[in-house]
């Protein structure tokens, strides 16, 4: 176990290890691509600078390009230019050095102290609109501004290599995550597998080696003449057996109902007799609290009466004091609320889902002071699920437990027997 542990711990900082410097690895090479792009565009308009002097037949002594922030730079000309000839010189440089992305400029007019033309040019270098209050810079008289607004998106679209790399890691990722879920799952069920094995095991051993012995007795000349003695023997060789077939019927009646699911013969079932012959059968342990008019329900006869047998079984098992145990109905509305209550040991509300998994115990140590295979619970949910009826548990350590069962009342116009197959599952509705 400490071995999983640890190579559990393991995996999952390998997987944020992993993120991690699949992060940093992206974070640098957009951070490396905006230096490009800054680099470009610098000689891109640098050159665009150069056109304009040259056109004007001067020689431009000093670097011309100026980067007021990360996308926008102003350009000194030196001297007046025409907007269409600046906007041809622009397209042209920017092309030749792959810079492909839409931008807008704007040109000084020293005159008016502002910026008085630009436009807003497409990929396709289609000027759409024009642009209005680009940013002015005072220390040339006679210069154009531009920006690229897109320009962390053309960025990111060169980082194609590395958004499929981090799709790759991310997948890689995810099927080893969810490989590592399955190697937890499956070590879970291993383990509950053990423990249903050990519990088995127990559970049979007893009225096994009980028979063996009661057989023994029976055999022996001796037992002829001591004839209470035999049918106390006789008695506990009945009682044994029955509890043995009990156990072996209740495993492989889940055995079978996973293959095919429960098939209900459902018929009118007075719920209150059922309770009654249970009382009966367990006082003075259990007592009854009747108060629904109409207990008529359409249910398989066989499954409710074991259903409510393993609750009050249940009850009985898990009680440190003295049982008490309460078989309620009510009515409300066309529902049957029926429900068994006790003063037992309680469940501690974070098992109260797990209760009615396959071969779940409430954990009690390394030890359980009542044997059981984890069944009976879990068969109570699927016959509830087959149903189609609402289970509620409600429990508290040392405060007992209450199992409420919502079913629709049988009418008159319903009142006819049917078959029916519903798979098996755990959620209860």
């Amino acid at each position: 176990m400490a071995r999983l542990r640890l190579l559990v711990v393991l995996s999952v900082l390998s997987i944020i290890g992993i993120l991690t410097m699949q992060a940093i690895w992206v974070r640098n090479a957009y951070a490396l691509r905006e230096r490009q792009f800054r680099q470009s565009a610098f000689i891109a308009l640098q050159d665009v600078a150069d056109e304009v002097a040259r056109l004007n037949r001067f020689t431009l002594n000093r670097y011309a390009v100026t980067q007021l922030s990360a996308d926008y730079f102003i350009v000194n000309t030196d001297a007046p230019i025409d907007p269409v000839t600046l906007e041809g010189f622009i397209q042209k440089s920017l092309q030749q050095h792959n810079l492909i992305t839409d931008y807008e400029y704007g040109i000084y007019n020293c005159e008016t102290d502002r910026m008085v033309y630009g436009a807003y040019v497409s990929t396709g270098g289609t000027a759409i609109s024009k642009t209005k209050n680009l940013p002015k810079f005072p220390r040339y008289t006679y210069y154009f501004g531009i920006r690229f607004p897109h320009q962390s998106g053309f960025i990111a679209g060169q980082l194609n290599g590395w958004v499929w790399s981090t799709v790759v890691v991310l997948l890689v990722v995810t099927i080893f995550g969810y490989t590592l879920i399955v190697v937890l799952r499956q070590r879970r069920l291993t383990e509950v597998q053990r423990d249903f094995i050990n519990n088995i095991t127990h559970e049979l051993q007893t009225p096994v080696s009980t028979i063996r012995v009661a057989a023994d007795v029976l055999q022996s000349d001796a037992i002829l003449s001591q004839p209470d003695r035999l049918k106390q023997y006789a008695r506990v060789l009945g009682e044994e057996s029955r509890r043995l077939q009990h156990q072996v019927n209740s495993v492989l009646q889940l055995a079978r109902s996973q293959r095919t699911g429960f098939v209900l013969n459902k018929t009118d079932v007075d719920l209150h007799k059922l309770m009654e012959t249970a009382a009966l059968a367990s006082a003075p342990s259990v007592s009854l609290d009747l108060r629904a008019p109409n207990a008529h329900i359409l249910a398989d006869h066989y499954h409710l009466e074991t259903i409510l047998n393993n609750l009050i079984d249940n009850a009985l098992k898990y009680c440190d004091t003295s049982p008490d145990v309460v078989l309620h109905t009510r009515q409300e509305g066309d529902k049957l609320v029926w429900s068994v209550s006790d003063n037992g040991i309680g469940i501690a509300p974070e098992y109260h889902k797990a209760v009615f998994r396959q071969f779940f115990r409430v954990p009690s140590g390394h030890t359980h002071n009542v044997k059981g295979f984890g069944l009976g619970l879990y068969y109570v949910g699927q016959v509830i699920r087959a149903h189609k009826w609402h289970l509620k548990l409600t429990s508290a350590p040392g405060q007992g437990s209450v199992f409420s069962v919502t079913s629709p009342l049988l009418t008159s116009l319903n009142k006819t027997g049917r078959t029916e197959s519903t798979p098996t599952g755990t959620v209860f509705r």
